[in-house]
This record gives C-alpha cells, sequence and structure tokens, in this order.
C-alpha cells in the first residue's frame, strides 16, 4: 500500500536529517513528505538538499507559521491528490521513534484494519523516556478528561505518532478543522470515531526531544481544555436530547 510518512517542521534544522535518514531505513518503502512553515533557521533548505538527493522525498514550503494542524491538513491535501492509501503523522525531534514505524502500519493492514492506528504511551506496552514528571500527569490527565468529556474508546488522543488510511481522511472535512496543537490530534481521533470509522491503539515508547525546543505552550493548553469541554457539552446534550426522545 502506497504510504506517505508527513513530518510538518519548524525550526528543525539539527534534527530533520536524522529523522529523514532513520524514516529512510525504517520504512525504505514510504515516502516521505515534509511541510516547513518558511522556518527562518534554514529547515526549508535542508529539506530541499535532502529531497534533490533522493526521489522518495518532498517537500512542501508554506508561507509561514501557521500552526501544526493547518500544516498536518495541507500534507493530507497533498497525499490524497497524490493517491496515497495510508498516511503517517510523525515529528522530526526524534520523540517518534520511526523504528516503531512497521508496527503501526503492520496494524493498519490487517485484514480487520481500522481507519486509525495511534503509536500510544498509555497503553500496557507503552511508555515515556525521560519526561518530567509535570509533563506525564499533564498527558494523562488531558487524555482522561478527554474520556470523560467524549466518551472516547482511546487511551492516548493525543499522541502524534499515527497512521490514517487515506479513505478516512477523504471521507472528513479536511478544510473545516481549525484546531491546532495537541487539540487537533484530540479533533481528528474525535472525527474519525463519529463517522464510524475503528481507532486502535499500537504501545510505542516516546522519548523526550534531544534537539530544538518543545513547542507546548499555554495557548496549546488553553485551545485544547476549551474546544474539548465544547464538544463534549455538545456531546453530551446530543446524548441527553436522544434519551428524551426515546422515552416519550
Amino acid at each position: 500500500m502506497r504510504t506517505l510518512v508527513i513530518i510538518p517542521t519548524f525550526n528543525e534544522r539539527e534534527s530533520l536529517p536524522v529523522a529523514l535518514d532513520r524514516t529512510r531505513s525504517a520504512v525504505p518503502e514510504a515516502d516521505i513528505l515534509v511541510v516547513d512553515d518558511n522556518s527562518p533557521d534554514g529547515t526549508g533548505a535542508v529539506a530541499d538538499a535532502a529531497a534533490a538527493r533522493d526521489g522518495r522525498i518532498h517537500v512542501l514550503h508554506r508561507p509561514g507559521k501557521q500552526g501544526l494542524g493547518r500544516a498536518y491538513v495541507a500534507g493530507f491535501q497533498w497525499a490524497l491528490e497524490q493517491g496515497y492509501e495510508l498516511v503517517v503523522e510523525m515529528d522530526a525531534d526524534g520523540s517518534h521513534r520511526p523504528e516503531q514505524l512497521p508496527e503501526l502500519l503492520a496494524r493498519v493492514r490487517r485484514p480487520d484494519a481500522p481507519a486509525l492506528v495511534i503509536g500510544s504511551r498509555w497503553v500496557p506496552g507503552g511508555e515515556v523516556v525521560n519526561w518530567p514528571r509535570h509533563r506525564e500527569l499533564l498527558s494523562r490527565g488531558a487524555n482522561t478528561y478527554v474520556r470523560l468529556m467524549l466518551g472516547l474508546p482511546v487511551r492516548d488522543a493525543t499522541a502524534g505518532f499515527r497512521v490514517f488510511r487515506a479513505t478516512a481522511l477523504d471521507a472528513l472535512p479536511l478544510t473545516e478543522i481549525e484546531s491546532q496543537g495537541y487539540c487537533f490530534q484530540v479533533d481528528m481521533t474525535w472525527r474519525v470515531h463519529r463517522a464510524g470509522g475503528r481507532v486502535a491503539e499500537v504501545p510505542i515508547s516516546f522519548v523526550e526531544r534531544a534537539e530544538g525546543v518543545s513547542k507546548m505552550s499555554r495557548s496549546i493548553i488553553t485551545e485544547a481544555l476549551v474546544r474539548t469541554t465544547a464538544w463534549g457539552v455538545s456531546h453530551r446534550a446530543r446524548q441527553l436530547a436522544s434519551l428524551v426522545r426515546r422515552r416519550r
């Protein structure tokens, strides 16, 4: 199945070459799309040089920093236009281990293939490495809140290492998606689930980035909290209304 690994970048000049090399070694049959938001540190030029050397590496340049969600949506649209069947999300900073990607791909290629496979930190066998305690508590708490508010049967809805079947992406209104950061991952998981697609989780080892600076910010956390709460209230209201109608 034609597979595309999407790697969004913003100031990842140091880490990108390593991510590309490891990904090409781990899944040599896959293509890679670097989506760069006009990184001031020259990441786009590094990506262009890699693409010139390797025909399986492609680069999508965007005019400026517009957020993780829009970068992935642009990558999804490119993947669909090019006819890929499996679409991977993966960070450039080394926190996602490309060597574990074959396990995610094997799961989505099974006869009972789900619409989405998530590389999960919070299922049995999953782990985080070199994370401070407060980051682990934040992630676990956020995912618990998502499950409670949305009734989403997923342990790690905020995870960014995942594989979509292109048919699942094609069925979603991608141009309407406005969420960013970790909220974008929750949004995509929620949309696939509501559309009737199955979501599976494969345990991974998540490693704290060795290069660059984390993109985590107060605004990202606030957006995730506000949007998840709004979706949850709307979801529970619909459930209540349906219950009332059945009892009449």
